[in-house]
């Protein structure tokens, strides 16, 4: 007998919990990430709105089987098509790659926000879903309209906790169930510009509010309760810690954010993150050919070598990295590793690249009706 279906639609926003496990080895020069979970754990939590009777589905639902395997219908992923369904049709016109439809499995139609009913995927093709079976029962009339329908991938998954029903009145009330689901995908990485081989997180939504940042660096106080305490540090590795508020609006853009996530791979892998802190403001513009680059002094002459930078340049977002510097009068002269290839304008911005990893294995997207945001906690690593 196949799982139950978890049919109600969600009404309000969606949770969804990313867990990953790495052992993260530290020594004073460095550090060494072991992987010891590929693919993160997915947690989801629904809330759905229900009337008298549908909290009572959803308690003898839940009674008959609690303890099983569901089917859960993944309505932070879902889409809507692209053009009116008919009665008869075996395709659904859509942008699958904004989702996780798979080929054999099954996909939820709901209408109207009402309760889902599954389809079985014959097969996924870039703009469309062709089932095994034409759309007869599941559609409540001949023609329905694209924006009245709802279509969801559908993954099994096992409840995590008690079912929680919250009534406002005897005809009103608010149902949460989490579900843990089972065999997480293999998502590639978005598309985002990268530098030395690795990706740069210049997502718009993080120059919109104020990074949070702290700068520390590992130490031992030192105190025999007789003399001054002495500090030692434990690491040579300054620390720059920050949490970054990524947004996205719109499916595409959320699939995106989600497979930036799965790249991250909890704390393991690395990306370069701007400071978007205007640190090295220009003296003097530069020429296309020019490597020469001055600043306003904001550093030891030795701390500016081998630091990544960004310029926003009127065409484009561009890295170099920083191969020496000198003093020069009042101003500080960077040699960069290599030309931009145009005039750099005395108004250009430039901020340092830091290299981050994330600093915590378990990641937590509320997606709400219109867009999708993660709060995430990084923290500086050797370039």
């Amino acid at each position: 007998m196949p799982p139950p279906l978890w049919p109600f639609a969600a009404a309000r926003e969606i949770t969804e919990v990313l867990e990953w496990r790495t052992d993260v080895l530290t020594s004073r020069a460095g550090e060494q990430r072991i992987v010891l979970r590929p693919r993160p754990r997915e947690i989801v939590t629904f809330r759905h709105r229900q009337d008298a009777l549908g909290m009572a589905r959803v308690a003898e639902l839940v009674r008959a089987g609690f303890a099983g395997e569901w089917l859960v219908p993944l309505w932070h992923m879902a889409l809507q098509p692209v053009a009116d369904l008919v009665q008869g049709a075996t395709e659904i016109l859509l942008d699958t790659g904004a989702s996780d439809f798979r080929s054999g499995d099954l996909a939820a139609i709901a209408v109207d926000g009402k309760e889902a009913l599954p389809v079985v995927i014959a097969s996924v093709q870039p703009d469309r879903l062709i089932l095994v079976e034409p759309l007869v029962l599941e559609l409540p009339s001949p023609t329905v309209a694209a924006r009245r329908i709802t279509i969801a991938p559908v993954r099994a998954g096992v409840l995590t906790s008690a079912i929680e029903i919250t009534r406002r009145r005897q005809s009103d009330g608010t149902v949460s169930a989490g579900f843990l689901l089972r065999d997480a995908p293999n998502l590639t990485a978005p598309v985002l510009p990268t530098y030395l081989g690795r990706q740069v997180q210049t997502g718009p939504s993080l120059v919109r509010r104020p990074l949070t940042a702290s700068l520390r660096r590992a130490i031992e106080y030192v105190d025999n309760g007789f003399g001054p305490v002495v500090v030692e540090p434990v690491r040579d590795i300054f620390e720059r810690g920050e949490t970054i508020t990524l947004k996205a609006q719109g499916p595409s853009a959320r699939h995106a954010l989600r497979r930036w996530l799965w790249s991250l791979r909890g704390r393991q892998a690395r990306f370069w993150l701007p400071t978007w802190g205007r640190e090295l403001q220009l003296r003097a513009a530069m020429t296309s050919g020019s490597v020469l680059m001055r600043v306003a002094p904001v550093a030891t002459l030795p701390d500016y070598v081998d630091r990544a930078i960004l310029l926003e340049m009127p065409t484009a977002l561009r890295f170099r990295t920083i191969t020496a510097a000198i003093a020069e009068g009042a101003v500080h002269r960077l040699t960069l590793s290599s030309n931009l290839g145009e005039p750099v304008p005395l108004t250009t911005r430039v901020h340092f690249l830091t290299a981050m990893r994330a600093d915590a294995d378990r990641v937590e997207i509320q997606h709400g009706p219109i867009a999708s945001e993660v709060t995430l906690p990084v923290i500086e690593v050797p370039a």
